[in-house]
């Protein structure tokens, strides 16, 4: 069945904010005099919360200093935000466009706060094509858990069978086939071809552009 909704990630599937993110999470843990972390292990928690990710990377951290390190990554963030802010991956812009004139509704479901994600989309002018907005802030239960797929069908009224998740990470795909909804995988993210497999994506593609060819 041709979808009618289409749900996008954002940090790394429109939005090339990978060398940002490591860049926020160095400066955190040489603010707080923290062991560094490689550039490498950072990467590997995007498509996380922040929480999670410095969970991953601090496995001793007790939840009150992983969150004093949130608190202090998102006010390096907004320091540096000039410096901080990332670009759209080429094509992102064109193929939006060409889905939201084709009558497809367009969605997101990221991990990172809504304030910082409503931000980076009004920033690059995309925030009018979508039309339902899920954050890390919106859910109780974060990717790969199905519930921030679920809550955008409830919120557009749409059937699992009708929508498609788009993003780089295994937690997308996971969350996506949570869910029960198709899902597509990017390789231009932040996960190798590899990986997606390894998740079950349904499709992987190499450019924007080829989620074209997927809808047809």
């Amino acid at each position: 069945m041709k979808p009618k909704l289409i749900i996008f990630d954002f940090d790394g599937t429109l939005c090339d904010t990978r060398s940002n993110i490591i860049i926020a999470f160095r400066a955190t843990m040489e603010r707080l005099g923290l062991p560094l972390r490689s550039e490498a292990a950072c990467a590997a928690t995007i498509g996380l919360t922040l929480f999670d990710g410095f969970k991953t990377l601090y496995p001793e951290f007790s939840d009150a200093e992983a969150q004093h390190a949130v608190e202090t990554y998102r006010a390096i963030f907004a320091e540096r935000r000039a410096e901080l802010m990332p670009e759209l991956f080429p094509g992102v812009r064109e193929t939006l466009d060409a889905l939201y004139r084709s009558g497809y509704t367009l969605s997101i479901a990221s991990s990172r706060l809504t304030d910082s994600l409503m931000l980076f989309m009004r920033e690059h002018h995309i925030d009018n094509y979508f039309s339902y907005v899920v954050g890390s802030d919106s859910v109780t239960k974060h990717k790969p858990a199905a519930e921030p797929t679920l809550k955008t069908l409830q919120a557009l009224d749409v059937k699992a069978s009708e929508a498609l998740v788009v993003g780089d990470m295994p937690v997308d795909i996971l969350m996506a086939r949570n869910a029960g909804v198709r899902n597509v995988g990017v390789t231009w993210g932040n996960a190798s071809r590899e990986e997606l497999e390894q998740a079950q994506a349904d499709y992987i593609i190499d450019a924007i552009g080829e989620l074209i060819t997927i809808l047809e």
